[in-house]
């Protein structure tokens, strides 16, 4: 995939066949609408297209509202890459282009891109106060030379694929039922850094991980997860038990994500892998986080968790 930083780094005589989002999560709903737009951009011999903003529209139009990411834009680049999608634009989100009508905006997507097509779900607008509605937008296209292809939501189990829908499952700790709607396990990320390290004291070191405070976490709990350290398309790929929360029994203070990796070679485990970069797969969430009336209570519902992790962990790949 190629990729850009502003649609002005562009200057492709097309045609060009685009779709424009967050696609935050790129779920099935998006995945389904980005493989109508590889199919248009091939039966008319022209690239695909995914422009997406950073950052976020609402930190921009609604700074006080917290944002709860499923995905950065670089990795929604990536997995559409994955779905064969030729260009990637990361456009810079500004109060500036916020406020651009429909045809300016249109205007640069034809003088840089040659756009010839506009693949969207059936909610899309575009332009200042979403004034460019799917009316307006057909209309401009007549005027400007691009097609405009509307794309239907997806159902899984009979309930429309929505990324609010999908936050909501997250926030409950569904993580298999996210899967369901994803495609895939939902991830989260982040370098490890120092913890407690109280887990050394019972044999079960865990990694800490500094995950963005804008990337949603599932609900509290314990899961079975699967890790990546470095990069998850060239990393190995480890089970492991994984902890979100704030670890009542022992005084927690702050929410953690803390994770211990199966097998992981090297006498230290999470001392050897400070400062890398850790990815999590939730596969299945174990229980909810609980205060015990004991520390040796804890370890031994640790011991339990682990044991019934790998136990999953091992029965999904058989």
């Amino acid at each position: 995939m190629r990729i850009f930083h502003d649609i002005r780094e562009a200057d492709l005589p097309g045609p060009t066949f685009l779709t424009i989002g967050n696609f935050d999560g790129l779920h099935r709903g998006h995945q389904a609408l980005l493989a109508r737009l590889r199919e248009n951009a091939q039966a008319q011999g022209g690239l695909s297209g995914l422009l997406t903003f950073h950052p976020h529209p609402l930190a921009v139009l609604r700074p006080e509202t917290p944002l709860e990411l499923l995905t950065s834009p670089p990795e929604r680049l990536a997995l559409a890459g994955e779905m064969g999608i030729d260009l990637g634009i990361i456009q810079p989100f500004t109060a500036e282009l916020a406020q651009l009508p429909p045809h300016d905006f249109l205007d640069l997507l034809t003088s840089h891109l040659g756009l010839r097509g506009l693949t969207v779900g059936p909610d899309f607008a575009l332009g200042r106060n979403r004034s460019g509605t799917l009316a307006v937008l057909a209309e401009l296209g007549h005027t400007m030379g691009f097609a405009l292809d509307v794309v239907q939501p997806v159902q899984v189990a009979g309930q429309e694929v929505r990324s609010y829908t999908i936050r909501q499952a997250i926030r409950a700790g569904a993580v298999e039922q996210v899967a369901e709607m994803l495609g895939r396990p939902y991830t989260v990320g982040g370098p490890v850094v120092h913890g407690d390290q109280r887990g050394r004291t019972i044999g079960v070191p865990t990694a800490n991980l500094a995950v963005p405070p804008e990337r949603l976490l599932p609900g509290d709990g314990v899961y079975a997860t699967w890790a990546w350290v470095g990069d998850p398309a060239l990393a190995p790929r480890y089970a492991s038990v994984t902890n979100i929360g704030m670890r009542p029994t022992v005084g927690g203070r702050e929410r953690r994500v803390e994770s211990h990796l199966f097998d992981f070679p090297g006498p230290g485990e999470a001392g050897d892998i400070y400062g890398q970069p850790v990815t999590l797969g939730f596969a299945q969430r174990l229980r909810a986080e609980q205060r015990f009336d004991s520390f040796d209570a804890l370890v031994a519902q640790i011991q339990r968790d682990m044991a019934q992790a790998r136990t999953l962990l091992q029965q999904s790949m058989e």
